[in-house]
């Protein structure tokens, strides 16, 4: 069985997570406690971040998007990046988008200053970086809204990688609440589309200790 090693609300834990689902291919969620610096760990992974795959031939690869694009290639089936080199071109910039500025701008001021930071820097949420990441997510919202509004899917007419990675950062937000749906309608609209999807199931059963999910969380017509 392959194995996929992740941490609590890690977003690129989730994208990997949901991609191995759409594409139907069996694994298994090994939970790293990353803070612990684990010397097993480290031989895989030096930098100590998830999320890591172990694929079924002992192979190891490490990071969202690597782990994303060797998904792809080695198992072919239900591809979740298009045909054409056009649209697949357009779903490799919206992935870097969101695992990079969306996450610097948003996920990391909202779900790791509230969740996990407290286990690796031993210190509180910066209220500061916060009340920036509630602000900077409304831009980034109505950026999905524009994009849906021009195409059924983010990068194109079919569901991709893109959609998957900017779905598994915002479940995150959406664990503890702090997603804006209301004030963007289309974008709530594409989520509700992903969140209804059978690959997403396990996210929706995800526990934080101490943290309970927000009500909406678990509704598929939120």
């Amino acid at each position: 069985m392959r194995t996929l090693y992740h941490t609590w609300l890690c977003p690129f834990s989730r994208k990997i997570r949901l991609q191995l689902a759409e594409k139907k291919l069996d694994f298994t969620l090994t939970f790293e406690k990353i803070w612990e610096k684990r010397p097993a760990f480290l031989e895989m992974n030096p930098t100590g971040q998830t999320p890591v795959l172990v694929d079924l031939d002992g192979t190891v690869v490490v990071g969202s998007i690597p782990i994303g694009e060797y998904i792809e290639e080695a198992y072919p089936q239900h591809p979740l990046m298009s045909s054409g080199p056009a649209e697949r071109a357009e779903a490799r910039r919206l992935i870097c988008w969101f695992e990079d500025k969306f996450y610097h701008e948003v996920t990391h001021n909202l779900v790791f200053q509230k969740t996990i930071k407290r286990h690796i820097e031993k210190v509180g949420p910066d209220s500061n970086l916060i009340r920036e990441g509630q602000t900077r997510i409304h831009d980034h919202l109505e950026y999905i809204c524009y994009l849906t509004d021009h195409r059924k899917w983010l990068a194109g007419e079919s569901i991709s990688l893109a959609d998957i990675t900017a779905a598994a950062q915002l479940s995150a937000i959406d664990y503890l609440g702090d997603v804006p749906w209301s004030k963007h309608i289309l974008a709530k609209d594409w989520y509700a589309r992903i969140k209804s999807r059978p690959s997403f199931r396990s996210l929706l059963q995800d526990r934080y200790p101490a943290l309970t999910p927000a009500s909406h969380y678990h509704d598929l017509d939120f």
